[in-house]
């Protein structure tokens, strides 16, 4: 099983960029799926997270209204679509599947919560600078 996160890189404030979650060996479409940032010096934060059945979504505080997450199951593809991106967005981004109990890790009112999710994919680099 192994999860990829795709799409970062550079972006100039107020840019746009499209981050990918790809599965292998694992079908996402009946999985929590949550979205994650690290950035130097600060603590890994929760961004984003869909669930796994009932349609819950949920979104940090300071990405509300710029970031969407959503599903393409054909593709089995978790993405999150950011806009308005700020320098303050810089991060390595990482997605996270919780393989069992669907509905448990990604709830209306959040958080995001790392030890909620078991299986961890590679991170991507977005940097938001002029």
């Amino acid at each position: 099983v192994q999860l990829q996160a795709s799409g970062g890189g550079l972006v100039q404030p107020g840019g746009s960029l499209r981050l990918s979650c790809a599965a292998s060996g694992l079908t996402l479409d009946s999985k929590d799926i949550g979205w994650f940032r690290h950035a130097p010096g600060k603590a890994r934060e929760g961004v984003s997270c869909i669930s796994g059945g009932d349609g819950v979504i949920f979104y940090t505080d300071s990405v509300k209204g710029r970031f969407s997450i959503s599903r393409d199951n054909a593709k089995n593809v978790v993405s999150l679509q950011m806009n308005s991106l700020k320098p303050e967005d810089t991060a390595v981004y990482y997605c996270a599947a919780r393989l069992t109990e669907a509905n448990y890790a990604c709830r209306p009112t959040g958080p995001v919560v790392p030890g909620r999710y078991d299986h961890w994919g590679q991170g991507t680099q977005v940097t938001v600078s002029s």
